[in-house]
């Protein structure tokens, strides 16, 4: 009997690796976060979960934040805010963004100065985004609207350090 409970215990640590390896090969990616353009969001140094399943099924919104594969140099990987979504008009004025000519609320944004933007429609398949910290942020005002082709998935949660976790849902 000893023996039975113990072949069950390493049946179900050998389950519990092979969907951990799964979840991490196939829908949930680390990433660090290496620059100060999500600040206050994001700042250097944390490190988050992505989920590469969230847009399976459907497109970003405005407000996700996206991992995405960097247009310029696809070896590189960036993240950003969504701002506009296909279809979608959007222009920066007086360090406000308007959308579709209304005023975008932006609680999570680093106050400053950032240059103007002229007003945009964003193509089919495309988004727009920005980094909250816009001062120090290399987005779509500089390098043009994403393809959603780009996009490696969602950010999720931040996991480290423990004093900064917290999910976006």
């Amino acid at each position: 009997m000893h023996k039975t409970r113990f072949g069950w215990v390493i049946w179900f640590l050998a389950a519990v690796v092979v969907i951990a390896a799964l979840l991490r090969l196939f829908v949930l990616q680390p990433y660090a976060i290496s620059s100060n353009s999500m600040e206050p969001t994001l700042v250097n140094g944390d490190r988050i979960l992505v989920n590469r399943l969230a847009y399976q099924s459907g497109a970003p919104a405005r407000g996700d934040i996206v991992v995405f594969a960097y247009p310029k140099d696809t070896s590189r990987t960036f993240v950003k805010r969504v701002i506009a979504v296909e279809g979608e008009s959007v222009e920066l004025k007086g360090n406000q963004v308007y959308v579709n000519g209304a005023l975008v609320q932006e609680p999570y944004l680093k106050q400053g100065d950032y240059s103007p933007f002229e007003p945009e429609t964003i193509p089919a398949e495309n988004i727009f985004v920005l980094g909250d910290n816009r001062r120090e942020s290399g987005d779509s005002r500089e390098w043009g609207v994403l393809p959603q082709s780009y996009i490696i998935g969602k950010a999720w949660l931040v996991y480290n350090p423990l004093q900064r976790i917290k999910f976006f849902w």
